[in-house]
């Protein structure tokens, strides 16, 4: 069965025709820019354009599209198919079904794009057959989403999930959330770049320097963990301080839910076992459950960004 699914970002509409009976298989695509802000009538526009793109990409009728999901930012009331506030598009109070539905004539499906990335990869990525499982997407902020048995964690107002606002000190740095000391001020990429920036002023030897050509503006998540891997003392302190912010937030985690697994994705996501060996490590000692036979599994995410579609593709089950 054809179904189709929309990755709405603040920089791209990325749309793509899965087969669900194929192992979520991808046969055609279709994008747009986003050009937010702007009007919401004009990004929906541009999402039923990109649809149609799919479609024709694929070399199906829409009329043979059982459904379309569509993953957003910010909140979404998944029962009105309204998002509720989305601060990237600044929508208020946008009822994207109906006005999806209007355009397109097919039914349509909305949740959060961190849950939709969660889905896709319990689905068909590192997730596929685990009963319960996290994923975790480092990147401006830090993504996640909950799945128990194949069905998002939505909580009793489609909210739930919302793990990168966890509080992991709670005289820490202000969020833009309105809390201070949440887990995404420290593990996000955003907060790796403000780190290694930070450090690179106070040590003006460092080769993170060299790396970012002597411009602080052209740091990013990868520098430090390629000086670290170069022995620079600087790249070293940052990335394992980086690494302890994650662990802490990964522990309250496992300590909380026990899933099967938690994978992890997003820029930092690409170091993988660069990434995820010393952070087992540290992990371990921010586990509760320190004596059971069995522990939740530490991965790498396996879709990269067509976790999103796939994961929207599937919202309507």
């Amino acid at each position: 069965m054809y179904r189709i699914g929309v990755d709405l970002g603040g920089t791209n509409i990325s749309v793509a025709v899965v087969d669900e009976g194929n192992d979520y298989a991808i046969l055609g695509r279709g994008q747009r820019k986003t050009l937010a802000p702007r009007p919401a009538e004009g990004i929906m526009d541009d999402i039923a354009a990109a649809v149609r793109d799919a479609v024709a990409d694929a070399n199906i009728p829409l009329a043979a599209v059982a459904s379309i999901g569509v993953g957003t930012p910010g909140s979404v009331s998944k029962g009105s198919g309204m998002i509720a506030f989305a601060n990237n598009l600044a929508f208020h109070h946008v009822p994207a079904k109906a006005m999806l539905e209007e355009r397109l004539g097919r039914p349509v499906f909305l949740d959060n794009d961190a849950n939709c990335a969660a889905l896709g990869e319990a689905l068909a990525g590192s997730g596929k057959g685990v009963a319960s499982f996290v994923a975790i997407t480092l990147g401006t902020g830090v993504g996640s989403g909950i799945v128990i048995d194949g069905k998002i964690v939505n909580g009793v107002n489609d909210a739930a999930g919302e793990c990168g606002h966890m509080v992991i000190n709670i005289d820490g740095l202000p969020c833009n959330c309105g809390r201070q000391g949440c887990w995404e001020r420290y593990a996000s990429a955003t907060a790796l770049v403000e780190q290694t920036r930070d450090a690179m002023q106070d040590h003006p030897e460092s080769l993170c320097w060299q790396l970012a050509e002597g411009d602080l503006e052209n740091v990013n998540g990868k520098i430090p963990f390629d000086a670290w891997r170069a022995g620079d003392p600087v790249g070293s302190y940052v990335v394992m301080q980086y690494m302890r912010y994650l662990a802490v937030g990964l522990g309250n985690l496992i300590n909380a839910l026990q899933p099967s697994m938690i994978c992890v994705g997003g820029g930092i996501g690409h170091e993988q076992e660069n990434l995820l060996e010393p952070l087992r490590e540290m992990v371990k000692k921010e586990r509760y459950s320190i004596y059971a036979p069995v522990q939740t599994e530490l991965v790498s995410a396996a879709l990269g960004n067509d976790a999103g579609i796939i994961g929207a593709a599937a919202l309507y089950s």
